[in-house]
């Protein structure tokens, strides 16, 4: 999935008309780093990714969509293997309405993933 991000960074740059020089310098770093980032060299910052996003006018999820679908899948699965709350655990229904709303957004997820 990094390649996947790697190249989705580089086509957004390309899209864009920016050249990695003018990357660099709207991240404040050196030219060879945007380089290193778009050939899977170096993880950009969480910082990078959100200038890279404000860049290029797209979410941060979009920029990682299948890094996301994987983790929504993984999240899926170990769901419904999560042990059971202490008895007497004061957040328990804080805990249920929070594994809820998580199973809820993931079904939706995967639905839109899979629709027609």
């Amino acid at each position: 999935m990094f390649h996947e991000f790697t190249l989705d960074l580089k086509v957004a740059r390309k899209k864009s008309g920016l050249t990695q020089v003018d990357c660099a310098h709207l991240l404040a770093i050196h030219p060879s780093l945007v380089s290193q980032i778009e050939t899977g060299k170096r993880m950009p910052t969480v910082r990078e990714i959100c200038t890279l996003s404000l860049i290029y006018g797209r979410s941060f999820e979009s920029l990682f969509a299948g890094i996301f679908k994987d983790a929504r899948a993984d999240l899926r699965e170990r769901l419904t293997t999560i042990p059971d709350a202490p008895k007497h655990w004061l957040g328990r229904h804080n805990r249920q309405a929070t594994l809820n709303r998580l199973a809820e957004h993931l079904l939706a997820s995967y639905e839109a993933d899979h629709a027609g």
